[in-house]
């Protein structure tokens, strides 16, 4: 039964965000999706802000759900490690401020728009693309 866990951290800047043993981990990069396994060959992924999948070891109908806002993937010797800018478990994720930001986010992308200012326009579309996961994520309790 051993031969098929892998161990599963999410680390920020602000240190170990999640750590559990797995049966696999499904994540977002920018090539497509990847479902990995135990015994999984080396890689190293750039992700997407999206929703990591966790199927955890400890009950076979439990998956954490965990918003990260980009970063990458390195799978090796049964480890998978995700490097994140920020991240968030479902159950952790205050829905009211991701709804309040997606909101100001929208404001600031229209208000960009209109002015034709393409710098403002990415922050804001980054911003409002967060905040989409985060609330999407947070649904996944």
């Amino acid at each position: 039964m051993a031969d098929n866990i892998i161990t599963v951290t999410v680390v920020t800047p602000y240190g170990i965000q999640y750590s559990h043993r797995a049966h696999m981990v499904s994540v977002k990069s920018i090539d497509g999706d990847l479902g990995i396994m135990a015994n999984h060959e080396p890689i190293v992924a750039p992700l997407k802000i999206s929703e990591i999948r966790v199927k955890r070891t400890d009950n076979t109908t439990h998956v954490d759900a965990i918003a990260v806002n980009g970063g990458f993937i390195e799978f090796q010797d049964n480890v998978a490690t995700i490097v994140a800018d920020g991240a968030e478990r479902a159950r952790d994720i205050d829905l009211s401020k991701a709804e309040q930001e997606k909101s100001e986010a929208e404001q600031k992308l229209h208000k960009a728009e209109s002015q034709h200012n393409i710098d403002e326009q990415r922050r804001a579309e980054v911003a409002l693309k967060k905040a989409m996961n985060r609330i999407n994520v947070s649904k996944h309790l």
